[in-house]
């Protein structure tokens, strides 16, 4: 049985959820992880390099090309085969803006994402101090 994910630090969500292939049928469908999405975006959209994507959503530089790998062939088979792709799920934390956490590294005690809002994982357990 492989060990838990641990999860990958998002930004912010996306504003889309999805594209369609227009003029067409819909003939199937592939989902794309937010996290692949984030990986999309620091690379192919701000021009960043793999070691600084990496350390931003808070995983070694192999790990995050791995998440890239997979999520170029999800974004490539939608696009040649003319699937719905859609934009969900995955293993990941989102950061909350303004908390100090985040690219300049006060988090988790990695370089990364602070303790913003975890998908996939369970709150803790606030107790009263008044007991």
């Amino acid at each position: 049985m492989p060990r838990p994910k641990r999860p990958r630090c998002i930004l912010s969500d996306p504003m889309i959820k999805g594209f369609r292939p227009e003029g067409m049928e819909q003939r199937g469908e592939v989902t794309l992880s937010l996290e692949e999405f984030e990986a999309i975006r620091h690379i192919d959209y701000e021009g960043l390099d793999q070691s600084q994507a990496a350390e931003i959503m808070a995983v070694s530089r192999q790990t995050f090309g791995r998440i890239l790998r997979s999520a170029r062939f999800n974004l490539s088979k939608a696009l040649v085969n003319g699937f719905r792709l859609k934009v969900e799920g995955g293993c990941y934390t989102l950061q909350d803006n303004g908390q100090g956490h985040g690219r300049h590294g006060h988090g988790w005690g990695r370089k990364g994402c602070g303790m913003g809002r975890s998908r996939n994982s369970i709150e803790p357990i606030k107790e009263d101090k008044n007991e």
